[in-house]
């Protein structure tokens, strides 16, 4: 399993749906990039001026709304995730 350093993030993306609301499938090159997913794993947190380590806000298992061209996409496994920093986490959803 992927550990984050620092203030990363590793998220699990969320597809939307494959068909518009008329019932046409889109092929992959149509579809938007997510920007909805789970957090997976998170960094020990952000280093200070001070030296002191400041907590990330987010925790394993949030659902979270990120930046659209944010972070670097990994694979691991067969399985798609994303690493970026918490800084590009938009919202908490719920």
């Amino acid at each position: 399993m992927l550990k984050p350093l620092g203030d990363r993030v590793v998220i699990e993306a969320i597809s939307k749906d494959e068909t518009t609301a008329s019932g046409i499938v889109l092929p992959d090159t149509a579809k938007e990039k997510p920007q909805e997913g789970r957090v997976i794993a998170v960094g020990s947190g952000r280093v200070a001026d001070n030296g002191e380590r400041i907590a990330l806000e987010v925790k394993e298992g949030d659902k979270v709304i990120f930046s659209k061209y944010a972070g670097t996409e990994v694979k691991v496994d067969n399985k798609e995730y994303l690493v970026l920093r918490e800084s590009d986490i938009l919202a908490i959803i719920g």
